[in-house]
């Protein structure tokens, strides 16, 4: 997959002739099953016309700019991930916008002139609830309506799971529940974060159960609190584990809130400081709960471990 960076208004050349193109429009985050109904249309219309599949999307979130957000945005799946998925997805082309305060100023027509037409798109795919230019006045009928006859246009509806709308607004709610085996349908995949392996307090290693002290990439989202059964790729290779989100309130003081994502590695006992990880969550065990002492502690751990073993088993 090819990727291009535009800025808008100095950086919109693009090196080379890409052809005509059929494009997905959206900012896609979580790239869910309701995105990829919209991608995988925009794909099945390059196949049929013979030219290449692309997706545009934006970078960062529209409401850092707009200021409709006062909290830090945090992103199901951050911008290196996303793109990894559209390859994965078999997108042949990607652009990403650069989402600045002058970008948000086009009218839609300049914005249908500048990031449609200038760039030979000759067919446009996108949400039924898409929107575009200053204040979101474009929708997909003025995109209908702009067209003049250079490109053809699907709009998706809305889609349904449990009959409610599929949406990235949805999964982060349910990943702050915790509820990531819903996530992980809705997503048509496991939910995974990206982070680097950091010297914790090696408690863990004293009673028998080390474990992997994650540090997550800036504006990762992390699930609730609680225990999970993960997997976790190290290496290049695939584990199964068991994970604590939270504060590890038997041993800390509850005044401390330094969040901690320490995974349980089954069958392993290699050093891994430093490494690069990726960690898939399967499902929720329990709640993050204080424990009387470290025996009642490590005989929990154990259930929770069989737990997760059962639950892996069950996927073969």
């Amino acid at each position: 997959m090819k990727i291009f960076y535009l800025n808008y208004p100095n950086q919109m050349k693009i090196e080379e002739d890409l052809g005509a193109l059929s494009m997905a429009l959206g900012f896609f985050d979580g790239v869910h099953k309701g995105h990829q109904r919209v991608i995988g249309e925009a794909i099945e219309r390059a196949k049929e016309q013979g030219i290449k599949s692309a997706v545009m999307t934006f970078d960062p979130h529209p409401s850092l700019v707009l200021g409709g957000r006062k909290e830090e945005v945090f992103y199901i799946t951050p911008l290196r991930q996303k793109m990894e998925i559209l390859k994965e997805i078999g997108v042949d082309v990607c652009f990403i916008v650069r989402f600045t305060s002058e970008f948000a100023q086009l009218t839609p027509e300049q914005f249908i002139q500048h990031f449609i037409k200038d760039l030979n798109v000759v067919h446009v795919t996108a949400g039924f609830d898409f929107s575009f230019g200053n204040f979101g006045k474009g929708d997909m009928e003025t995109m209908k309506e702009c067209s003049e006859g250079a490109y053809g246009i699907t709009v998706i509806p809305k889609q349904e799971d449990g009959e409610e709308k599929i949406s990235s607004t949805r999964i982060r709610g349910l990943l702050k529940e915790g509820a990531v085996g819903e996530v992980c349908r809705l997503l048509g995949r496991p939910f995974k974060i990206v982070g680097t392996v950091v010297n914790g307090d090696k408690r863990g290693r004293t009673i028998g159960f080390p474990t992997a002290n994650v540090e997550p990439e800036l504006g990762t989202f992390v699930p609730g609190r609680g225990v999970y059964a993960v997997r976790i790729r190290v290496q290049e290779n695939l584990y199964d584990g068991v994970c604590n989100i939270g504060y590890k309130p038997t041993f800390n003081n509850p005044e401390v809130k330094k969040l901690s994502i320490e995974v349980y590695i089954l069958d392993f006992n290699k050093d891994i400081y430093g490494e690069q990880v990726t960690v898939e969550w399967h499902q929720r065990i329990r709640d993050e709960k204080k424990f009387s002492g470290i025996d009642e502690l490590k005989a929990q751990i154990q259930r929770d471990k069989e737990t997760a073993i059962r639950f892996f088993e069950s996927l073969n």
